[in-house]
């Protein structure tokens, strides 16, 4: 089983503003909102996950499991799974819902982060 990438990690309720929110004004952080039972979800994953290696920590990665964070889910009114939300500063810059391949997902990432990155 290969190493998981140090730029990945999971994340609950509990730590989601300092991961994810206040980390956001350092990089562009990537949230995959996911579920076991979700064959689209575990379908995403890989691709995600090498997009994320080749932006070498100017992205990252913060995987939550839906079952056990359903007021995060709540909070940013997810209709389906999995979704996707981009963040910088703090803000929500876009968000996507189901499984892509990669190359969507990298131009997604170009075309919401702007300027800046590569």
């Amino acid at each position: 089983m290969k190493k998981k990438s140090p730029y990945i990690f999971d994340v609950d309720e509990a730590g989601f503003q300092e991961q994810v929110i206040d980390a956001s004004h350092r990089h562009l952080m990537l949230v995959d909102f996911w579920a076991e039972w979700c064959s689209p979800c575990i379908s995403l994953a890989p691709a995600l996950e090498r997009v994320i290696e080749a932006y070498h920590g100017e992205v990252r990665l913060a995987k939550v499991e839906v079952d056990d964070n359903m007021r995060l889910a709540g909070h940013y009114r997810l209709r389906g799974f999995p979704t996707v939300i981009l963040f910088r500063d703090g803000q929500e810059l876009g968000r996507f819902s189901g499984s892509r391949p990669g190359h969507w997902i990298r131009d997604w990432i170009e075309e919401h982060a702007g300027s800046g990155h590569h």
